[in-house]
């Protein structure tokens, strides 16, 4: 997404013909539809807009939960140097600079696309291991309950046992009488 259509048309060509499937928009509010609708894999989004700033729409994305982890790379002017920092602190993953070389445009997306899909992969792994924990912890309860009803059976056996010995002996020392 970026300020200028022409700009805007320049790198959806440039992305797609480096092998990028891409869906622009004209501005943050068009944006956040977009990305709402669809399922993006990366948002590229410029720091300046018409309506909405690349901030606020950034702003947007993270506070959704849908989106929240959604790779996002800003791209900033030059000459700002507080505009890089204040994307990364909303949640940029990482930004460019204009005027930027598109190869390395596409070895920053190539690389945030990466870490995304590391990211995605702990998660997975780590849902698999919640679900594996939640189950062992069931089998532990379950084990608790049998083991106690093992436990106040063993204590109704000894209990008996120590009866009929109680009564053994009572006969034995009557009829030995």
């Amino acid at each position: 997404m970026d300020d200028s259509r022409t700009n805007l048309h320049v790198i959806g060509a440039r992305l797609g013909a480096m092998g990028y499937m891409v869906v622009l928009a004209d501005n943050g509010r068009e944006a956040l539809d977009l990305i709402t609708g669809r399922g993006f894999d990366l948002i590229l989004l410029d720091m300046v807009m018409p309506g909405m700033s690349g901030l606020d729409v950034l702003a947007e994305i993270r506070a959704a939960p849908d989106t929240a982890d959604l790779p996002v790379i800003m791209i900033t002017a030059l000459s700002d140097p507080r505009g890089a920092v204040d994307a990364l602190a909303v949640g940029a993953d990482d930004h460019v600079a204009k005027p930027f070389d598109f190869d390395v445009l596409g070895a920053r997306i190539d690389r945030t696309l990466g870490r995304a899909g590391r990211i995605a992969e702990l998660k997975r792994a780590v849902a698999s291991l919640d679900a594996r924990i939640a189950a062992r912890a069931i089998e532990l309860g379950e084990a608790r309950s049998e083991l106690a009803v093992t436990r106040a059976d063993r204590a109704r056996l000894v209990s008996s046992i120590q009866s009929l010995n109680a009564q053994v002996e009572a006969l034995s020392g009557t009829s030995g009488a």
